[in-house]
């Protein structure tokens, strides 16, 4: 679990952690195993609502990837290529 592998890291040195997770489907109790860990951020994207849980834990952020996404359906539905996406896409995005 992450939470474990936390404080290992931790434990071992580790100045801050990290944890992304591109759905981020998060148990009840996780925002307080969160903020009760050595876990610094949580990076969770906005493909399932988190509102409930970031509003119980601070150190869950949300990522945007709705435009990116619509992008690639749009590219997808019009035959256009998705490498272009990957190509040209900036911190800013």
């Amino acid at each position: 679990d992450f939470v474990a592998a936390a404080e290992i890291l931790k434990e071992r040195g580790a100045y801050k952690i990290y944890i992304m997770a591109t759905h981020g489907l998060l148990s009840a109790d996780a925002p307080r195993l969160i903020e009760e860990s050595a876990i610094d951020v949580v990076v969770v994207t906005n493909t399932v609502p988190h509102e409930v849980q970031k509003l119980q834990c601070p150190k869950i952020k949300t990522v945007d990837v709705s435009m990116i996404l619509a992008e690639a359906i749009r590219r997808i539905h019009n035959g256009e290529s998705m490498a272009y996406l990957f190509r040209n896409i900036t911190v800013d995005d």
